[in-house]
């Protein structure tokens, strides 16, 4: 029996929502747990600090365990998260795990994992190193610091687990060595049966800011939004006062078709693939965009940025289509062809979902995952 301890956030401590009953994990991370659930031969503890109480589940699954230890407020970015390692290392030398994994260099769980004392490993989500380069980010400060603590955290880990290329490239020069795997998509996506409307519905997933480029995006459907062929549904939220975001909603209420959806929580997001004629993501920058790997998975075409990890994810013209983001007239003209070809959506969205189950199902990922593991134990 193989014992993992999984280091993650609980996103409940992060937006006031305390008074659930459930930890709410990013869905990466879920993806993971949920691949995991019944999986023979591991017994996993995902472990998740905190810095206000909540009601804390004893167990997740049969074979999965959760812990939530209590750090002040003190003990987490102003001092480089030393409560939480310290946290952490209490309780791994209670459960005794064969390996530590840690979710993220966003927040604790890298510097937990490092620092636990047992066998580790590394996912980077958010290249943070990237992000502090980039000159529109708000807290300049928190993404400084958080590049700094990737780059001991990847000399010090036993290896990365690289879910895109993208990040390999970024990476393979600091850590002793990198494993490619995609995140897994959650279980709910694939059950999800497509009821297409009969004008094309576009669908944009992600926060309304320069890098993820729904202004280039509705700018590239203005003609057929003018011309009834399609309607374009934003979910996503950003800062209202931002000149950028306010130039979004500004160009948004112009035009017929277009509806701003706001936030919409991973567990509603299925209803909107379901209604759907496809996923559009004109990004400028992504390690391994989740609602990619969830809208194949639900049977959704996508089209997507030709960027950073995204063709990790995608193979032009048999699963999906790329295009270049910083060239409108290719935005466009994909678009046109997905809009105008019922066919060829539904060409993409089979073979999405074929590819999805063989590649993203969160068995196939956790058990990848197993493998890894033991390749770290044997050496």
């Amino acid at each position: 029996m193989m014992k993992i301890a999984l280091i993650t956030t609980d996103d409940r401590n992060q937006h006031d929502g305390c008074l659930r009953p459930w930890p709410i994990f990013g869905t990466a991370a879920q993806g993971l747990i949920e691949g995991f659930d019944g999986l023979a031969g591991v017994e996993v503890h995902v472990v998740s600090c905190a810095s206000i109480r909540m009601e804390v589940p004893a167990k997740l699954a049969d074979n999965i365990w959760f812990h939530q230890p209590l750090v002040p407020r003190l003990g987490w970015g102003r001092t480089l998260f030393s409560g939480c390692v310290k946290a952490v290392r209490r309780l791994m030398h209670e459960i005794q795990p064969d390996m530590v994994h840690g979710q993220g260099t966003e927040r604790d769980c890298a510097m937990d994992a490092v620092f636990s004392g047992y066998p580790n490993v590394l996912t980077i989500h958010g290249n943070m190193r990237v992000h502090a380069k980039r000159g529109d980010n708000g807290n300049w400060l928190y993404y400084k610091v958080a590049s700094m603590l990737e780059t001991v955290c990847l000399a010090r880990t036993g290896g990365v687990v690289a879910i895109s290329g993208y990040t390999r490239d970024l990476v393979k020069d600091l850590a002793p060595r990198t494993w490619l795997l995609p995140n897994a998509a959650r279980c709910q996506y694939f059950d999800i049966v497509p009821d297409t409307p009969k004008v094309a519905r576009l669908l944009f997933v992600g926060s309304i800011n320069e890098r993820k480029n729904p202004l280039g995006l509705i700018r590239a459907c203005e003609p057929m939004l003018r011309s009834g062929e399609c309607t374009l549904a934003l979910a996503g939220q950003g800062n209202s006062n931002h000149a950028y975001v306010q130039e979004v909603i500004k160009l948004a209420d112009s035009l017929p078709g277009v509806e701003m959806l706001g936030f919409i929580e991973a567990g509603a997001l299925g209803e909107q693939f379901k209604h759907s004629s496809l996923l559009v993501l004109p990004t400028f920058e992504d390690n391994c965009p989740m609602v990619v790997l969830e809208a194949m998975a639900a049977g959704l075409p996508v089209a997507a940025s030709r960027v950073g990890g995204v063709p990790d994810l995608i193979t032009h013209e048999s699963d999906g289509l790329l295009f270049d983001p910083h060239e409108p007239a290719d935005v466009r003209a994909s678009l046109e062809r997905l809009i105008r070809d019922p066919g060829l959506r539904v060409k993409l969205a089979a073979c999405g979902r074929a590819q999805a189950l063989a590649r993203f199902h969160p068995r196939v990922i956790a058990r990848d995952h197993v493998r890894i593991y033991r390749e770290v134990l044997g050496r």
